[in-house]
């Protein structure tokens, strides 16, 4: 059998065009970058450059755009293996908008439908997801049919072995809200994954729709309640509180830097939180090395590319200030896909963005 992923996700994925000026709205913007984009190839890759072996579970339009993500994942060293085209779908593509220090409005196009919430639980392997070191969701993934029941059969499949991580990744406007508000329609899904969980991760406005409780320390109390061994609260420019099931509480500071884009930085720690709980650190330390690499990357203006190494994460931690984003990794070559072998205001990162 193949030597088991360090970390699996499965969810959104799509293409990020970014204005290429600050503090410029869209409607004046003429240059933007191209950039993968989606929380669950985002944390793929902030493992992958953290020397993890990483693979997505996703789906995209069978379009050029759909191209281009699998030629970024390869090039960012994830196994694409698991994303998957679906016909007459388009892939979604998100603008933002950038004004630093805290304003950062993103606009998302998935209509008709996002192809990665056609993710069947049919097409899982769930021989690899349950062998994963680390399976990572999220509640976007819980938003809609079929990727509901995708993601909640591989949850329930891996029976809480490994690590088994719940990003609750709170995206209102992918939710249904016909019969009520989309807050009341999502609870009833998230404390089903929670329940099989043995990690929770999410900002306060997320802990708050999963449990009712915003104030952190009742938030990491009602998760842990709904069953996971591990809350992970974000509170942006406050910091990040962790609390484990042992009793061990674990806060970490805000790093400061000039913050140029917020987004991607939730995914940053994400991806670095993997990368510390898989190499054994305490929870404190963890916490204080997830909190640098979303830092590093607010500071610069992707969100994928943007994602630090772990020397890098390092240096900030050691007190040198974060420099500019790395070089992208080479295009990888045609062929086999990989995986077989193994004008910025000043703020706090990482927080609330993700």
């Amino acid at each position: 059998m193949p030597q088991p992923y360090d970390v699996i996700t499965m969810g959104r994925i799509g293409v990020d065009l970014y204005p290429l000026r600050v503090g410029v709205p869209l409607a004046q913007v003429e240059t933007f970058g191209k950039f993968l984009g989606g929380s669950a190839a985002n944390v793929a890759v902030a493992a992958a450059r953290l020397g993890r072996r990483a693979a997505v579970v996703t789906r995209t339009g069978q379009d050029a755009f759909g191209d281009y993500l699998h030629q970024a994942l390869r090039g960012f060293r994830v196994d694409d293996r698991w994303v998957t085209a679906v016909p007459g779908l388009p892939t979604p593509v998100t603008f933002c908008e950038i004004f630093p220090p805290d304003d950062f409005p993103l606009y998302f196009y998935r209509q008709p439908k996002a192809p990665d919430l056609e993710v069947r639980a049919e097409e899982l392997d769930m021989d690899a997801i349950g062998a994963a070191r680390v399976f990572w969701v999220t509640g976007t993934g819980l938003c809609a049919e079929p990727s509901r029941e995708a993601t909640l059969a591989a949850l329930e499949h891996r029976a809480k072995s490994g690590t088994t991580v719940f990003d609750l990744d709170w995206r209102p406007m992918f939710w249904d809200s016909a019969t009520g508000t989309s807050a009341d329609g999502a609870r009833p899904y998230y404390a089903k994954a929670l329940a099989r969980a043995t990690v929770a991760v999410g900002n306060l406005e997320e802990c708050e729709i999963a449990t009712g409780e915003r104030e952190p320390f009742a938030a990491a109390r009602a998760l842990l309640g709904a069953g996971v061994e591990l809350a992970v609260v974000k509170q942006g420019p406050e910091g990040v509180l962790a609390v484990h099931s042992d009793g061990t509480v674990a806060e970490g500071p805000p790093v400061k830097v000039d913050v140029v884009n917020g987004l991607g930085a939730g995914d940053a720690f994400g991806g670095a939180m993997v990368h510390g709980l898989l190499s054994g650190w305490e929870l404190e330390r963890v916490m204080r090395f997830a909190n640098a690499a979303g830092a590093i990357v607010a500071a610069r203006l992707a969100c994928s590319s943007a994602m630090p190494y772990a020397a890098e994460v390092d240096a900030l931690l050691d007190g040198h200030a974060p420099g500019p984003e790395a070089d992208p990794e080479p295009e990888a070559p045609a062929g086999p896909r990989p995986g077989t072998d193994g004008g910025p205001g000043t703020g706090a990162a990482p927080g609330a963005a993700s």
